[in-house]
């Protein structure tokens, strides 16, 4: 049941309501037909400053990935591009562009839900934020409310492939 995830350790409570904010900009992506991936910047006092969903389709803008939405906004609302003691909160593994993008903006803590086997940057195909020789080292911790942020992308993926095989046999 959606919601009902216990967050385990090093989550708390705060961290899985995060992590659910971020579920609901990735439902709003998939509305919009939109890869639904979510993300969601909080200061040091816990308050949202930022938020985003995908919208690569739609803006025709191949950074227009979640966490970059919502670090732009997050940028935009301290009037600073460096966000130290920021914390972002995304229903997928970074990217090697968005883990650039964090890197470069300082978040002291990146916290995501499902891994990417194919394009992740934080564990599953490199591990850019290990590199000690970066002049700025993040925190990040993964699998947040992984099986909800996972059944997500699957459903909708899923649900592509089955208009796409349906298409074809159609026509």
């Amino acid at each position: 049941m959606p919601g009902s995830e216990t967050p385990v350790e090093p989550f708390n409570a705060d961290d899985a309501d995060a992590m659910r904010l971020a579920l609901e900009q990735a439902a709003q992506a998939e509305a919009l037909g939109e890869v639904p991936v979510g993300a969601v910047v909080l200061d040091a006092a816990g308050r949202v400053i930022g938020a985003g969903f995908n919208r690569t389709i739609s803006g025709h803008d191949p950074t227009g990935h979640a966490e970059i939405v919502a670090l732009r906004q997050a940028a935009q609302a301290l009037g600073n591009y460096r966000l130290p003691e920021a914390s972002l909160f995304v229903t997928l593994e970074p990217c090697a562009m968005c883990v650039g993008a964090i890197l470069h903006a300082r978040l002291a803590r990146v916290v995501y839900g499902a891994a990417d086997p194919k394009t992740g940057a934080c564990h599953s195909v490199l591990n850019v934020p290990a590199i000690a020789q970066l002049n700025h080292q993040t925190r990040v911790e993964g699998g947040l409310l992984a099986q909800e942020c996972g059944e997500l992308l699957r459903g909708f993926f899923r649900t592509r492939r089955q208009a796409a095989k349906q298409a074809r046999t159609q026509g």
